[in-house]
């Protein structure tokens, strides 16, 4: 086999056209192939006119965005995390539209979930341009604001023009990008408010395709507000896709409520508890239908009243009746599927009765694979002001973060889908309370939930309760939260002795990742046939391929090997200790069970290139001048190998 140089392009053949309706969303519009979109995403030209869906100046620049290559990459900033070396958790400091693309390679279709709190273009929030030159430089340089040429973060005035334009520029690649992370079955839930609450749920019928818009919940944050001047708005949007609802449903990943069911042990016969399952009372009669005599009669309660619908004493033709016939009802009685509840409703009696619907069968004792009583997309609880209680708690008594959202929101929404052993992504993390939520869901039901949290660090205004507190930006605020998080969540397992075994760890650590410029010399195109080109040409053939130095950022350069490859960020990487002439790392990325060796020694030896076996799929990378033309031989047919 040969041996290949390294690819210091990104893949960018697009995967998405395999399944075009599902992969490629936004070329279609109310159910038909909008051609220009088409021909759009192949790199055509087109018009931008004549097709329902939501249109703004810029979208064109949006969109290439999104398809923009990486530039940068992740290092590791060791010791800035817990359990560095056990964790599967990331957070990862910097702008979010660059970190996106540096993980599309490793995470694409590997992210179950996505929650985002992005700004809500208030007028005083901070929009991100995307337009710099050079934006890992310019994240590095990140010192305050950013002016309108977009050399800064800048705040998004009202008064200054383009105002949702801005907004949406922002959005549409992220969104873009997110999807591609996302798994087949994976689901993606924003906040937002009335500012953009409109464009957002166009954009996202743009990005993801109408039919996999899922819900809109509504969120009651507060109870009142007390300076509206006049409708007091104290709800919140936030809007739930999938990447591909059918599939969604048809995997049956939606989950039910368990707060609303019954865990009582059914009291009339045990052999049908372990085939039933758990159940949640409902009503047996109803009103407003078609009214039937049949369906009216009285039912006889354990102290020999009688009930009738509606908790009436007598027969009354009022529009009331039952829902089950009498036969169905002895039925249900003898079998347990009705069950006298006392009630001082019930005027014949002190009972009503009530039917169970149980988890694993319907109401006629037929098995199904699942039921319950489905999420509700009103939330009335809890409120935004716990989210600052609960930073109190955490923060001796302070909050360096105002109006956090409250872990128990986040919990609500996780808990709408089957998520126990899933990757959970936020790359608008703020004070990190997605990280939080998702340790706290692991404790209580002994998940096994890995977080990435992304966040630009901006900095702490001066006088805040943050600044004061010698936080500089939100970033330290929020790792900061993850730390002391973890260690309460873990002093509270330890006292109610909740157990975690060895296979199935509560894991409340978090490595940290920054990004940062690449490891590796650009080359870039030359063009001309002069001799000052042909000199440009030469000079660039005798650059080191990796950046003045990369020996003392090894793990940096590892990490980008890493993502460039398609091995995420929480691989496993240690050293093989057969190797005796050589630092020989082997590179495992457990979930995709893919393997690569790295070796960035000046020299490969001889003992290491006759020891070396690579299985099928396995790969060796090396830096080219530390192998010879007679080791190039030797390792020619070892497999495949690929050098720096």
């Amino acid at each position: 086999m040969a041996i290949e140089k390294l690819n210091l392009r990104a893949d960018s053949q697009d995967e998405r056209f395999e399944q075009l309706k599902q992969l490629y969303p936004e070329i279609f519009s109310d159910g038909n192939l909008n051609v220009d979109a088409l021909k759009e995403a192949c790199g055509l030209e087109t018009e931008e006119d004549g097709y329902y869906g939501l249109y703004w100046p810029g979208k064109n620049e949006a969109k290439r965005l999104a398809r923009k290559e990486a530039t940068g990459t992740l290092e590791p900033v060791e010791g800035d995390g817990v359990n560095e070396d056990t964790t599967h958790n990331i957070y990862i400091e910097g702008d979010n539209l660059e970190v996106l693309r540096t993980l599309k390679k490793s995470y694409q279709n590997r992210v179950k979930m996505i929650y985002i709190d992005p700004p809500y273009n208030t007028g005083n929030d901070f929009i991100y341009p995307d337009n710099y030159q050079e934006p890992v430089e310019d994240y590095l340089r990140f010192t305050g604001q950013m002016d309108d040429k977009g050399n800064m973060l800048v705040a998004n005035p009202k008064s200054g023009g383009k105002f949702h334009r801005r907004w949406l520029n922002m959005m549409y690649p992220r969104l873009q990008l997110a999807r591609e992370l996302l798994t087949d079955d994976g689901v993606i839930f924003i906040s937002i408010d009335d500012n953009e609450q409109a464009n957002l749920k166009l954009l996202c019928d743009d990005v993801f395709g109408e039919g996999n818009f899922v819900a809109k919940f509504d969120w009651r944050k507060k109870t009142g507000a007390n300076d509206a001047k006049d409708i007091a708005v104290v709800t919140e949007t936030i809007l739930l896709y999938s990447k591909n609802h059918l599939l969604t449903l048809e995997k049956k990943l939606w989950n039910r409520d368990e707060n609303s069911i019954n865990t009582e042990r059914y009291k009339y016969s045990d052999k049908y508890l372990n085939v039933r399952g758990k159940f949640y009372y409902d009503t047996l009669d109803r009103g407003g239908l078609q009214y039937s005599d049949s369906m009216n009669f009285g039912i006889k309660a354990p102290d020999g009243g009688l009930i009738f619908p509606n908790g009436r004493s007598k027969f009354v033709n009022d529009g009331w009746i039952w829902k089950w016939g009498k036969e169905k009802v002895e039925w249900g009685i003898k079998n347990g599927f009705l069950e006298f509840v006392k009630s001082n409703k019930s005027k014949g009696s002190k009972y009503t009765i009530k039917y169970k619907v149980y988890q694993n069968v319907d109401n006629e004792g037929n098995i199904r694979e699942s039921s319950g009583r489905a999420y509700m997309n009103l939330i009335t609880e809890p409120i935004n002001q716990i989210g600052n209680q609960e930073m109190k708690l955490i923060f001796d008594n302070k909050t360096p973060f105002s109006n956090p959202k409250p872990i128990g929101l986040l919990k609500y929404l996780f808990n709408t889908i089957k998520n126990d052993n899933s990757i959970i992504l936020d790359f608008f993390s703020g004070s990190a309370t997605t990280a939080h939520a998702v340790m706290q869901l692991n404790k209580e039901d002994n998940g096994n939930r890995k977080f990435i949290m992304v966040q630009l660090p901006q900095k702490c205004k001066e006088n805040s309760e943050a600044a004061k507190a010698g936080y500089s930006n939100i970033c330290e605020i929020g790792k900061e939260r993850i730390r002391r998080a973890g260690a309460k969540i873990l002093e509270e397992a330890k006292a109610n002795k909740d157990m975690f075994s060895k296979d199935n760890p509560l894991d409340l650590g978090f490595k940290v990742y920054r990004l940062a410029k690449s490891n590796f010399t650009v080359f870039e195109n030359i063009s001309g046939t002069d001799k000052s080109a042909l000199d440009t040409l030469f000079a660039a053939a005798e650059k080191e391929p990796l950046t003045e130095g990369w020996k003392e950022r090894k793990s940096s350069v590892i990490t980008e090997l890493c993502l460039r490859h398609g091995f995420v960020l929480d691989s496993a990487i240690t050293k093989c200790p057969e190797y005796t002439k050589n630092e020989v790392l082997k590179v495992e990325d457990q979930d995709q069970e893919k393997t690569m060796f790295v070796c960035l020694d000046e020299k490969i030896s001889g003992e290491t290139a006759k020891n070396l076996h690579l299985e099928d799929g396995e790969k060796f990378i090396c830096l080219d001048s530390a192998i010879g033309d007679q080791l190039k031989v030797q390792l020619a047919d070892k497999g495949r190998i690929e050098t720096i």
